[in-house]
């Protein structure tokens, strides 16, 4: 497998533009293309391992099950693993956009893309859940879905840092004002994420990325 840095040099420029512009068990929910994802309703609880230290996440699938399902796919197949953060949205950084905001942005191991735009990384996207029907909103701490138009999110995910209602339902960050599909939280790491959100950057983009070891269930 080839280094997940070297790899995603050639993804960068794609991902930028993908981002924030503007499992078995369950019943099968269609995705967005035909695809399925399935749904479980109890708290699913994540240990993200980075170069700069673990998040610890847990995922709402009774509020959000589509997402939910979605996300999981990718970390049972263990795309997140060796997968990056490479962008990072601050309050100076971003000066074409009246609509500010401020997150992470990560996404699965290179070597699971191919050079397609939107990039594909084997499912297909799904169905947006606004924020409007699950009812979680993007808060401090939040995990969400990056997306281009409603029903293209794929694998890439980001992470909010301070509270940011203009990706929720009705915001203005994206034109179509349909928001981002928020579906789990952080309890342990936020340390962490900000660290990341400062490393070395040029523009949005995280010179060098961050890499992402480990993606897993979290056994109680």
């Amino acid at each position: 497998m080839r280094n997940p840095v070297t790899g995603t040099k050639r993804i960068l420029a794609g991902l930028l533009l993908y981002g924030l512009i503007g499992g078995p068990g369950g019943p099968a929910i269609p995705g967005g293309s035909g695809g399925q994802v399935h749904a479980q309703e109890e708290e699913i609880t994540l240990e993200m391992t980075t170069e700069a230290g673990t998040i610890e996440i847990v995922l709402d699938p009774a509020r959000a099950p589509v997402t939910v399902a979605n996300f999981m796919r990718y970390v049972d197949a263990g795309q997140y693993n060796g997968g990056v953060f490479h962008r990072t949205v601050t309050m100076d950084n971003q000066p074409n956009n009246d609509v500010k905001i401020e997150v992470i942005q990560g996404a699965v191991n290179p070597d699971y893309r191919d050079d397609s735009y939107p990039p594909n990384s084997g499912f297909d996207p799904i169905s947006l859940e606004r924020t409007s029907a699950t009812g979680l909103k993007h808060v401090d701490g939040v995990i969400s879905m990056a997306r281009m138009g409603p029903d293209t999110a794929t694998s890439g995910f980001f992470f909010c840092i301070g509270d940011q209602p203009e990706l929720d339902f009705g915001g203005k960050r994206n034109p179509d004002r349909q928001g981002f599909a928020a579906f789990g939280r952080v309890t342990r790491g936020m340390d962490v994420i900000r660290k990341i959100q400062m490393s070395p950057r040029e523009n949005q983009r995280l010179t060098p990325p961050v890499v992402i070891t480990r993606v897993e269930r979290k056994t109680r």
